[in-house]
């Protein structure tokens, strides 16, 4: 979800060098075609669809379509990020801003996850990876990232400890800066903040769940 530049699309192109059948969904459909155009050789393993994950009926769309279409779905990267009105102060943000935040940055990770569990449980296998953040803990950051990626942090414990012994593990990454996500900064690419969402895409039956990384170590207490 959120593959059409940045750390997104650097996903879509690893996972599809491992030989697996890519979806990469993005708001706006010409984004996700012009972001086809960049992975030459690798394009045939990549559909991409029109999603607005903030959107109930968009999300149930999609998975009718990976159903009907695929059969299966193994592996979902939870990556789009929206920030709205994370300049203001918490104590006098306009509740509808946080609102948005949260439609795309919690509820659409959980709406993607309720979505496909049936396909990951039927087939007794599933990786689930929620991009997220460690901002929750740093002082400086705005409070829609600070709000949302607790949120999602603590969703992605709660799913872990539910699929436990379901053959389904769920973890979340924080990016490194400069890794196109909404209000990051920094001088490091995408490729090597794609590592670790990478690593935790293809764990192995007897790997971790539940945990918070960067740079394949836990930074969850």
């Amino acid at each position: 979800m959120g593959g059409n530049r940045g750390l997104g699309l650097e996903l879509v192109r690893r996972l599809a060098e491992l030989d697996m059948r890519v979806v990469l969904t993005c708001r706006v459909a010409e984004d996700g075609r012009a972001a086809i155009e960049r992975l030459g050789g690798l394009a045939d393993r990549v559909a991409v669809r029109q999603v607005d994950v903030s959107d109930a009926d968009s999300v149930a769309w999609l998975v009718t379509w990976v159903n009907r279409r695929l059969g299966r779905c193994d592996v979902l990267v939870n990556n789009a990020d929206a920030l709205f009105g994370d300049d203001a102060a918490a104590a006098s943000v306009d509740l509808e801003l946080v609102r948005r935040t949260l439609e795309t940055n919690l509820f659409g990770p959980w709406r993607l996850v309720q979505g496909v569990l049936p396909l990951m449980r039927a087939a007794g296998y599933g990786r689930i990876v929620n991009v997220s953040s460690g901002s929750a803990a740093d002082p400086r950051a705005a409070w829609a990232s600070r709000v949302s990626m607790s949120a999602v942090n603590a969703l992605t414990r709660v799913f872990a400890d539910e699929l436990a012994g379901d053959g389904i593990l769920v973890n979340a990454c924080c990016p490194e800066a400069g890794a196109d996500q909404a209000g990051s900064s920094g001088p490091l690419d995408a490729s090597t903040s794609a590592d670790t969402a990478v690593w935790l895409a293809t764990l192995p039956d007897d790997g971790p769940t539940g945990r918070l990384w960067r740079g394949r170590s836990p930074i969850d207490s």
